[in-house]
């Protein structure tokens, strides 16, 4: 998997540069580790494989334009469904592409909720307000209650 650790401007700069166009006209998988590095991967690839099953301050996807002689992002989003990150997980992301120079959104520009179904354990994504698993029709808990993101 072809993937950078952000740490400075010209490394990802670096590798933005090397992506195919096709590929920089979706979202690219990211994840902001605890150390608040930016990671990024080409879409398709498995954030928790990226962060080395390590625990994240958030992931999701990005959408990278260029920007003068730079990139901003244009679409950033929590969707992740390895970590299911709650949408307060922004000021990572935030801070982790100020600290690059990246001009950004300034919030998700796409804000998932994620709620694990206390009794069946499946993973849902709450539409609309409607905190109801989609597998067995339990109530979902109001509140975040995945171990760790």
């Amino acid at each position: 998997m072809d993937t950078v650790a952000a740490s400075t401007p010209a490394a990802l700069t670096s590798w933005l540069a090397r992506r195919d166009r096709g590929e920089l006209r979706e979202p690219l998988t990211y994840i902001v580790a605890l150390d608040g590095a930016l990671r990024l991967a080409p879409r398709r690839s498995e954030r928790v494989v990226l962060a080395g099953g390590r625990e994240v301050l958030t992931a999701g996807e990005m959408l990278f334009v260029p920007a003068g002689s730079g990139w901003r992002v244009v679409e950033v989003s929590n969707q992740s469904t390895g970590y299911c990150p709650e949408p307060e997980s922004w000021p990572a992301a935030g801070r982790a592409l100020d600290r690059l120079g990246v001009a950004h959104p300034g919030e998700f520009t796409e804000k998932i909720v994620f709620r694990r179904c206390p009794v069946c354990g499946e993973r849902n994504i709450v539409r609309e307000h409607d905190f109801t698993c989609a597998l067995c029709a339990s109530a979902l808990p109001a509140q975040w209650n995945f171990a760790s993101h």
